[in-house]
């Protein structure tokens, strides 16, 4: 099958400009003018981020990308191109694979990434596809976690909670939006969210070395976090969810009050960009509810 697959996929592949070789070689070669490259890596499983059997395959392979893109995104650097590699259970079929391709190489279009390589393979288990993204940074350099400063802004795009009723399939990786908004804005640091909302906020924090207070009436919760609470209010409230359900993949960016306030009303980005608390210099992650009462927040999200 391998060998069948592999010629289609060639056929489905379109030519990029800074992909000088591609599949059907021994490794590909890239042109990049830059001198530097972003690297990042994401390996998603059956059963784990997905259930194949109950979803469309094409779903699968786009999210195999789009969670890559979403790291690249965080650090405000431009897609060139992705390896993917995947492990098919013997009793897959070759449409059913062609059809997660098809998913991953519909956004590789949509947002100028060449697919330049992988593997396949396959094995008596669930299937698994890892994808290698590789990135250029611009001329500002790229976005890091550990820039943030005590006086410092948190800004986060879009809203939070509730990815598992769809979003965590059907977001839409922040990558012309970061690249739009590190070109235009002094940013201090960022990341995307990836594992839950205040855990990713602590991870941030510990590496800027700072803490960080998180305003409860300001976090924007999405419909489907209050969903799931109409579903079952044992699951927490929409606020629990917004903090720690993960997979919203959305932007979490350090700026100054200055700045902050010229980008929340800047009209020309199209998502939304809401101010969420500051960094200050006492370690550790508070939440401060509406009479200015602050308490330790736990932070709380997917733990690999």
């Amino acid at each position: 099958m391998e060998s069948e697959f592999v010629a289609w996929l060639r056929t489905q592949v379109p030519s990029h400009p800074q992909l000088i070789l591609g599949i059907g070689d021994d490794a590909a070669l890239l042109s990049l003018p830059s001198s530097q490259c972003v690297v990042t890596s994401d390996m998603l499983m059956d059963g784990v981020d997905f259930v194949l059997s109950d979803c469309d395959p094409r779903r699968v392979g786009r999210k195999a990308l789009a969670v890559n893109l979403s790291d690249l995104a965080a650090m405000a650097a431009k897609p060139v191109a992705a390896i993917v590699s995947i492990a098919v259970p013997t009793t897959a079929s070759l449409d059913m694979t062609k059809a997660i391709y098809e998913g991953l190489l519909e956004l590789a279009a949509e947002f100028g990434v060449s697919l330049a390589g992988g593997d396949t393979n396959t094995w008596k288990h669930p299937f698994a596809i890892s994808v290698t993204a590789i990135g250029e940074p611009t001329d500002r350099g790229v976005l890091r976690r550990n820039g943030a400063r005590v006086g410092d802004v948190i800004l986060v795009t879009g809203s939070f909670g509730g990815s598992i009723l769809r979003k965590h399939f059907d977001f839409r990786p922040r990558v012309n939006e970061a690249l739009d908004l590190h070109l235009r804005y002094d940013l201090h640091a960022g990341m995307d969210v990836s594992d839950g909302l205040s855990l990713d906020l602590s991870r941030l924090a510990l590496e800027s070395a700072c803490g960080e207070i998180v305003d409860a009436s300001h976090v924007p919760i999405s419909a489907d976090a209050y969903r799931l609470v109409e579903f079952d209010q044992r699951l927490g409230s929409p606020l629990d969810h917004a903090l720690s359900d993960g997979e919203d993949f959305e932007l979490i960016l350090a700026v100054s009050a200055e700045t902050a306030e010229r980008i929340v009303a800047d009209r020309s980005i199209d998502i939304p960009v809401t101010r969420i608390g500051e960094f200050v210099a006492e370690p550790g992650l508070w939440l401060r509810d509406e009479a200015g009462e602050c308490q330790s927040l736990a932070p709380r999200g997917y733990e690999h």
